[in-house]
């Protein structure tokens, strides 16, 4: 029986045994379910680099060891997971790579050590800050000093090198991370890891393991990848957690590489349950990544599995991504409401050597032809692909390679035609005092003229972005706005011409502004709001009227019968607005505000919110309580 069937029919099976994994999956469930993941980006000084070590710790907690800590092989972005609970955010620079802070080291809290607060689900992002003078952050630097080093040299920051023979990589550590996600997200993480540096000159092909897979399943294919044209990714990951957490994770992760390498072409292919957190990432988050082009999924079970069903309804204890497993559960209902994104060709592939009983229809040996051939999945595909291969077998069949490649290549010709004859840009942006903001600016290209109906581009900025070459884009007329949290860009919006000579540029002077800024998210279904997951905003919810009062201000929105476009030019402005599920409010003076929203059928929500400006406050999804 294949490894990931037979891992759902142990858990009957370790009720007899003492010390069983079960009994420790009883508690992995439940600390999954009652933990939050932290999530931003920490800057390092100009003119340094080297490996950074993040950690989240309690004021309560003393000197006692942060709740969490991971190591960056460089400054980037960073994940933490804690239980519910108020956190201060340190980070240093390891420059002497002892795995402890030492004088000297630059260090750095978020928002002046102002404390988190942690409600034990979901994500909270754009934590960002950046490394400077240890003095600036002298309480926590005291703390830190006294902390046990980090004896882990297991990077988490995106594009990592890996050594594929690595126990982090192993079969092994893959089933560890079923059963136990929160062990193995804390020890590892979950990441893109490389195998080899980044080379701008050949495209990245990302794969994505299934269910208690690891790294090692993609071998073959890592061993016969035409190299010259392409580089692998892996995207490894706690495959026990819940799919939208890691389809978050995996968005996460991928907006830092394209910061970093600006790569402008990604093809994915997954397997198994690694297809549905592709789906799932590409649905809720594809359109914030550029190049996406080509996703080929090779035996994914796209209606569910009845056995993770039955898990779900009999076990003592549940494995969080069976929850998601299960046919006809919140996330299979989910999974084809919203299409891929415009412009990515689909490929579906599957197995049929497993045979037929009485108890389970055909099937590859571990999902059923029914599930991976899901009428959905079908209707999206370009082309379908049957082969005689089981489930496992079928990751290291030389046909479905040959046919990988194929699709591969088609998928490699020269520039993408969007960009094939477009242009450079140059985006220079900076404050008063000349320390650049620690969050991510976004750039807006407007199109001018004809293309003034085609939507805008959107381009995420690094800090050492400004006044780089970027590109290519589109040539044509633009109008450039520079969206930066917790500031306004002057001059909001300038014109501009991409062509084919010189770099056009943009240039932004930054002034600090208090904002508050949120939305509302969707309702919690019946398994809540796991660690990690993404709350999308809400798709019905009629919000009536937003209030926000405090020092000195009282102001009130309702909302706009607005088109998204629309919403973005008056967030660009720093206009107050409010647009289905969200609001913002700009301009606003240093002090605390409490927040109340009315919408039809809901409690009405209150909520105190601390504003500082030049400091973009991170503010969780808000989910309203339907009226009793």
């Amino acid at each position: 029986m294949p490894r990931w069937l037979r891992l759902l029919g142990l858990a009957g099976a370790c009720l007899a045994l003492a010390g069983c994994t079960l009994i420790r999956l009883g508690d992995e469930a439940q600390a999954f379910y009652t933990s939050t993941v932290l999530v931003g980006r920490v800057a390092a000084p100009a003119g340094w680099s080297g490996p950074v070590i993040v950690a989240a710790h309690r004021e309560e907690d003393g000197d006692a060891p942060p709740a969490h800590r991971t190591l960056l092989h460089e400054a980037g972005g960073f994940e933490l997971i804690v239980p519910a609970g108020d956190y201060r955010l340190f980070a240093f620079g390891d420059t002497n790579r002892n795995g402890r802070f030492d004088a000297g080291e630059p260090a750095g809290e978020y928002s002046g050590g102002k404390p988190v607060a942690a409600s034990g689900s979901g994500v909270i992002a754009l934590l960002d800050f950046a490394l400077g003078d240890a003095a600036a952050a002298s309480a926590a630097a005291r703390r830190a000093a006294g902390w046990p080093p980090l004896d882990s040299r297991h990077s988490t920051q995106a594009g990592a090198l890996a050594e594929l023979d690595a126990p982090a990589f192993s079969a092994a550590n893959g089933v560890d991370g079923y059963w136990a996600p929160m062990a193995f997200f804390r020890a590892s993480g979950g990441n893109v890891y490389f195998l080899e540096p980044y080379d701008p000159a050949r495209i990245p092909v990302l794969f994505v393991h299934g269910a208690a897979g690891s790294a090692q399943d993609w071998r073959y294919f890592y061993e016969h990848l035409d190299r010259s044209r392409y580089q692998a990714w892996i995207f490894q990951y706690p495959s026990g957690a819940a799919v939208d957490s890691m389809a978050y994770l995996l968005y996460w992760k991928l907006f830092n590489l394209q910061l970093r390498h600006r790569f402008e072409r990604l093809h994915i292919v997954a397997h198994s349950m690694g297809g549905l957190v592709a789906r799932s990432f590409l649905i809720n988050h594809g359109s914030q990544v550029r190049g996406l082009s080509l996703f080929i999924s090779i035996s994914t079970p796209w209606a569910g599995e009845p056995t993770a069903a039955l898990g779900v309804k009999h076990a003592p204890a549940v494995v969080p991504s069976w929850h998601d497993m299960a046919p006809g559960g919140s996330f299979m209902r989910a999974l084809f409401a919203r299409p891929l994104p415009a412009g990515l060709d689909y490929y579906l592939l599957f197995g049929h050597r497993g045979g037929y009983s009485l108890l389970r229809p055909n099937h590859d040996g571990t999902v059923t032809l029914a599930s991976q051939l899901r009428q959905a999945a079908q209707a999206e595909a370009r082309m379908i692909y049957g082969f005689d291969e089981d489930h496992v077998g079928i990751l290291s069949s030389p046909q479905v390679l040959a046919q990988v490649q194929a699709l591969l290549d088609s998928h490699a010709g020269g520039p993408r035609a969007d960009i094939a004859s477009g242009g450079q840009l140059r985006a220079a942006f900076a404050t008063a005092d000349g320390v650049l903001p620690a969050g991510v600016p976004l750039l807006v290209l407007q199109p001018l003229g004809e293309g003034a109906r085609v939507a805008p581009i959107t381009v995420p900025l690094a800090a050492t972005d400004s006044g780089r070459s970027l590109g290519p884009f589109p040539p044509g007329d633009y109008a450039a706005s520079l969206l930066v949290q917790g500031y306004r860009a002057e001059p909001a919006r300038q014109p501009l011409h991409i062509g084919d000579g010189a770099a056009a540029t943009a240039r932004f002077r930054l002034l600090p502004r208090g904002e508050l800024a949120g939305y509302v998210g969707d309702e919690a279904d019946a398994v809540g709001n796991p660690a990690g997951s993404y709350r999308r905003p809400h798709d019905t919810v009629r919000i009536r009227e937003v209030d926000l009062r405090g020092a000195g201000v009282q102001r009130t929105l309702r909302p706009l019968d607005t088109a998204a476009d629309d919403a973005l030019a008056l967030h660009l402005r720093g206009e107050d607005s409010a647009e289905r599920a969200h609001f913002a409010f700009f301009d606003l003076a240093a002090g605390d505000y409490e927040l109340t929203i009315r919408a039809d059928g809901y409690e009405t929500h209150r909520s105190r919110h601390t504003v500082v400006p030049g400091q973009g406050g991170p503010m969780a999804p808000i989910v309203l309580q339907p009226r009793r």
